[in-house]
């Protein structure tokens, strides 16, 4: 028993030093094996073992941190950050609802901690982002991937994006052994080495090469490059690999003479050599570079920086601030040709792991607006170092989404990535007054943007037509021996799929159509305002048929004599016509009748419909009002009360 404690403290006590080195793979390791050896009554050590391993496991993202951390719950491992730590795990495997009363258990002793607040809110919010994925296709660069190697930080060289280079961890031998070269022990994984892949003739990316010239070290990872905009200059991270001590990384940077890269110097940034520094990111002026580092006076973990280039200095030196940084990580900056900058997180609210953001920077300079790409850019996993084409319209970034049944960390792999426009469409039905579908109508299209189109309806009287973003229209649906119809349509500028509805009833030339929602005072022809909108419909019917000419006719119900029903009525149709007249329309198209009660209504389909006591058929005379019963007798009194219009003409101005 006291041998096998003995070896368990000195397992636990190399693996506190594999991870103060950050060697996170090989301290997992330890402490699993660790972890095993414990007797179960040591509940405290146990506890304590089972919290480092989940932390290992988690820098090195191993689905086995989960484990590790419900493990130290158990053993009611003492330390709050447990509850934070196992909160993010679970967010990032995507258990939402645990998550969310983990983050809020953490709350409830550090109200404060904007990590917490931030996971909270991202767990809320998840399930919302993946209903509402972004214009952009996502696909898997197999070319780029090969099995079981991680690959990541893609970034164009130059403007015009027909080379490409990258970072990977792919399994090599060494040539003159034959054996294959050694593992890190931070990650369990090759070296990084650059890697870059060209376009060829047919514009196809070819197999990719390890990059020419004195930039990749025998020793050291190098990786997540990026060029000036003449692709002649490269900064690029050297993580650099000491046996006694944690290293500081690197940024070097090299120039392209004759096609080769030349050997790398390095970029000195702060005064403290031991500071590390990586990711570079130059922006379009090529001047200014962004960067990744722990330097003091940070936020908390990794933050991005920026400072102005001067040979093989870097001057100047600014931290982004606080909306951009947080007491997590911030990594891997991209700086887009528009100034658009592009980066990763795990402190600002995301899906989990490391979220990829959008960052633009506001007119005073000292603030940004910040907001997460969503799906389907970001995962459950990390999603990082993504580039982009001078067009912004598609590029490449690094995510570890790739599903995998082994118990290690799927790797980091390289994915395409292009932006489709969204679907604007209209779509609308066509009928008559009755509601009745009219096939073989015609809908006319005509746009600002010189769009021109027609469709034809199908025989349910439905159309259907593709818009354009940001474009007023004109839309116009005609038949034969129907009256025209115009309608107006804007688009907006959403980045979503958008469907509008128009739809249309057109008026027969050669029936009279009642005109709903006209009043008048009782007994007078003084239109009400409530007529307003009923009116308004009319002066579009004539302004969307210029050539037609009018019978504007008024008819009353059966109470009063019959000739005083008559004038009544011819006043009130007069009303409307001079209304129409003060609108704009031509005196000359419109003709006003009274009919009085003379004129009574045939009930047609859609008015029975309407009130089931009416046959279709039957017309609503004096002698068959007076059978119904009083409240019935309203009814149809008020129907025979109306006000019609009747096409008479349809070459009015034409000659």
């Amino acid at each position: 028993m006291v041998l096998s404690a003995c070896g368990v403290s000195k397992r636990i006590k190399k693996a506190d030093e594999r991870f103060s080195y950050g060697e996170y793979y090989q301290a997992a390791k330890l402490y699993r094996s660790a972890y095993g050896r414990i007797p179960a009554s040591d509940k405290k050590l146990r506890g304590e073992v089972a919290f480092k391993q989940g932390e290992a496991y988690r820098l090195i993202n191993s689905p086995r941190a989960e484990l590790a951390y419900q493990n130290a719950v158990r053993y009611n491992y003492p330390d709050s950050l447990l509850t934070l730590r196992y909160a993010q795990i679970l967010q990032m495997n995507g258990k939402y609802v645990l998550a969310s009363q983990n983050f809020n258990e953490y709350l409830k002793i550090n109200p404060d901690s904007r990590e917490a607040q931030s996971g909270l809110l991202a767990s809320q919010l998840a399930q919302q982002w993946e209903t509402e994925p972004q214009r952009y296709t996502i696909t898997p660069i197999t070319l780029f991937n090969p099995t079981r190697s991680s690959n990541f930080s893609p970034y164009f060289v130059g403007n015009a994006a027909d080379a490409v280079v990258f970072s990977s961890m792919r399994i090599e031998r060494d040539k003159k052994t034959n054996k294959k070269i050694k593992l890190s022990t931070v990650n369990g994984q090759p070296f990084s080495k650059l890697y870059i892949s060209k376009k060829n003739s047919k514009g196809e990316w070819e197999k990719p090469e390890l990059l020419d010239g004195a930039v990749n070290s025998a020793n050291d990872d190098d990786g997540a490059a990026c060029f000036t905009s003449d692709g002649k200059t490269m900064y690029f991270t050297r993580a650099q690999q000491f046996t006694t001590s944690d290293a500081p990384s690197i940024i070097m940077v090299s120039q392209r003479a004759g096609g080769m890269w030349g050997e790398p110097q390095k970029l000195t940034i702060f005064a403290d050599s031991a500071v590390s520094v990586g990711q570079p990111a130059i922006a379009p002026d090529d001047v200014t570079l962004y960067f990744v580092s722990d330097a003091p006076n940070g936020f908390g973990g990794k933050d991005i920086w920026r400072g102005k280039v001067d040979g093989n200095e870097v001057k100047y030196i600014e931290n982004l601030g606080n909306q951009i940084n947080t007491a997590q990580d911030e990594m891997f900056p991209t700086v887009a040709p528009d100034g658009t900058l592009y980066f990763s997180s795990n402190g600002l609210p995301g899906i989990g792991g490391l979220d990829l953001f959008r960052a633009t920077e506001n007119i005073d300079s000292t603030t940004w607006t910040v907001e997460n790409m969503g799906l389907p850019f970001n995962s459950r996993n990390d999603d990082f170092g993504l580039t982009l084409s001078k067009n912004g319209l598609t590029g490449f970034f690094t995510s570890s989404r790739t599903k995998s049944t082994a118990l290690n960390p799927p790797p980091d792999q390289i994915y395409g990535w292009q932006l489709f426009e969204a679907a604007f469409v209209v779509q609308g039905r066509v009928t008559d007054q009755s509601g009745e579908p009219l096939a073989e109508a015609t809908v006319r299209m005509v746009g600002k943007d010189g769009t021109n189109a027609r469709v034809q309806t199908k025989k349910d009287g439905t159309y259907r037509l593709k818009l354009s973003k940001n474009v007023d229209y004109v839309m116009l649906a005609t038949a034969r021996a129907y009256l025209n119809q115009k309608e107006n349509l804007y688009t907006d500028n959403s980045e979503r799929d958008k469907t509008y509805t128009v739809n249309f009833q057109l008026s027969s030339i050669f029936k009279s159509i009642t005109l709903e929602n006209i009043f008048y005072e009782f007994a007078k022809w003084n239109l009400t305002p409530e007529s307003e909108t009923g009116l308004q419909a009319l002066v579009k019917i004539l302004e969307d048929n210029p050539n037609i000419t009018i019978e504007l006719s008024a008819h009353t119900d059966y109470v009063g004599t019959n000739q005083d029903n008559i004038v009544l009525s011819a006043r009130r149709a007069q009303s409307v016509v001079n209304y129409l007249i003060h609108a704009g329309i031509a005196p000359a198209r419109m003709t006003a009748v009274g009919y009085g009660e003379e004129r009574p209504v045939e009930v047609d389909a859609p008015l029975a419909k309407k009130y089931p006591f009416l046959k279709t058929g039957e017309t609503l005379t004096e002698e068959f009002i007076s059978t119904l019963p009083s409240d019935q007798q309203q009814i149809a009194n008020q129907i025979n009360r109306r006000t019609e219009f009747k096409v008479t003409g349809t070459t009015f101005g034409m000659y």
